[in-house]
C-alpha cells in the first residue's frame, strides 16, 4: 500500500481520514505544538529519510524543504497546506519531477476579512481598549480613548493579487480611496473597483493604511524599509498579512519607536513563531496576532479538501494536482 507522510498531528481531521482511506499515513508526532511552528516540525534528517520512504506527503510553512532534504527522494508529490511554498526548493523539486501542490484562492476571503480587521483594531485601538477594561483602569480615558478613523482615508495596498484585490473591494464601503503598486498593472481591476496604480514611492507617501499583500520572493524580501518608511505620514499605518520578510522588521521597529508612523498592525514575521524577547512586543504602538489571517474553520476545511483531491489526482488517476506551484515540471508554465 503506498504511503503518504504528515508532517503534523494537528492538521484538520478530515486530512488523515481521507487520505487513510487510500493510502498508509505515516503521520509525526507534533504533541500539540502549534500548527506552523518550527518546534512542531520535523527534523531535516527525518524529513530527508520519510521523502525517499513514502510516495507523498503533507507539510507546512514551518517545514524547511531543501535540496538536501529532497535528495534520493521517492515521493511523486509534495503538498503543502499553505498558500505560500517560499518554505520549499522549488527549483530542486523540479529538477526531481515533483510536483508541489499548494492552496491558494481559497483562503483569499478570509485573509481580507483580517486585513480589514487588523486596520480597524489598530486605529481604533481596540485592542488597547479591551486591555484598559480588563486591567480596571478605564475611569480615566472613559469615552475620551482617541483613535483614527477609516472611513474615507486613503489605503495603499502593495501587491494587487487576489487577496488585495479582495481588500480592496472591502474599502470600498467606507468610501476609501484605494491606489497600489504592483509588478504588473491591472487594467481591469482598476476599472473594475476604481484602483489607482502608483509608483512605489508615491504608495508609501501617499497610504493612511499600507496592507502588505505581495508575495516574497527576493525582489520584495524588505521592500519595505528604512527609506520607504521614511517617506510615510505621520498618522500612517502598516499592515502585514503577507510574509515577515517583505518588512525589515528594525526598520519597522525604528519608524514606531521614533513614531515617523502612527502604528502597525502584524500577522506575519522574519522569524516565527514570534521570539520572546522579540523588541516588537516592547511597543505600544503596534498589534500583534500569531499568523491566524487564514486560521477560520472553513478556510481551514476547505485547504485539507484540496491538498486530499491533489494528492489523490497524482498517485491515483495520475492527474497534476488542484493547484501546482512549478507547473514546469509537465513541461508547461
Amino acid at each position: 500500500m503506498r504511503c503518504i507522510f504528515i508532517s503534523r498531528s494537528t492538521f484538520p481531521r478530515i486530512i488523515y481520514d481521507e487520505l487513510s482511506k487510500y493510502f498508509q499515513l505515516d503521520v509525526w508526532n507534533n504533541d500539540g505544538i502549534g500548527m506552523w511552528s518550527k518546534k512542531a516540525a520535523p527534523p531535516p534528517d527525518v524529513l530527508k529519510r520519510k521523502f525517499s520512504e513514502c510516495d507523498g506527503a503533507v507539510v507546512t510553512i514551518g517545514d524547511k524543504i531543501t535540496e538536501d532534504t529532497l535528495g534520493g527522494a521517492k515521493i511523486r508529490i509534495l503538498a503543502t497546506y499553505s498558500v505560500g511554498f517560499d518554505h520549499i526548493d522549488l527549483h530542486a523539486a523540479t529538477r526531481l519531477g515533483i510536483p508541489v501542490a499548494y492552496t491558494p484562492e481559497v483562503l483569499v476571503e478570509s485573509v481580507a476579512d483580517f486585513a480589514i480587521g487588523l486596520m480597524l483594531g489598530a486605529a481604533r485601538r481596540i485592542v488597547d481598549g479591551d486591555k484598559i477594561i480588563r486591567s480596571g483602569n478605564a475611569e480615566a480615558v472613559w469615552g475620551e480613548y482617541m483613535g483614527d478613523e477609516v472611513w474615507g482615508k486613503t489605503l495603499g495596498i502593495l501587491g494587487l493579487g487576489n487577496i488585495g484585490i479582495a481588500v480592496a473591494r472591502r474599502a470600498a464601503a467606507f468610501k476609501m480611496r484605494t491606489i497600489y503598486w504592483s509588478r504588473h498593472r491591472k487594467p481591469n481591476v482598476e476599472i473594475a473597483l476604481g484602483v489607482l496604480p502608483v509608483t512605489l514611492d508615491e504608495l508609501f507617501s501617499q497610504s493612511d493604511y499600507l496592507v502588505i499583500t505581495v508575495a516574497l520572493s527576493p525582489e520584495t524580501r524588505h521592500l519595505v524599509n528604512e527609506d520607504r518608511l521614511k517617506l510615510m505620514k505621520k498618522n500612517a499605518y502598516v499592515i502585514n498579512i503577507a510574509r515577515g520578510a517583505v518588512i525589515d522588521t528594525p526598520a519597522l521597529i525604528k519608524a514606531l519607536r521614533e513614531e515617523w508612523i502612527r502604528g502597525a498592525a502584524l500577522d506575519v514575521y522574519e522569524d516565527e513563531p514570534l521570539p520572546t524577547n522579540s523588541e516588537l512586543l516592547s511597543l505600544k504602538n503596534i498589534v500583534l496576532t500569531p499568523h491566524i489571517a487564514s486560521a477560520s474553520l472553513d478556510t481551514r476545511n476547505n485547504m485539507a479538501e484540496i491538498i486530499i483531491k491533489s494528492i489523490i489526482n497524482v498517485l491515483i488517476h495520475g492527474k497534476p494536482p488542484i493547484y501546482t506551484a512549478n507547473p514546469e515540471v509537465y513541461g508547461r508554465q
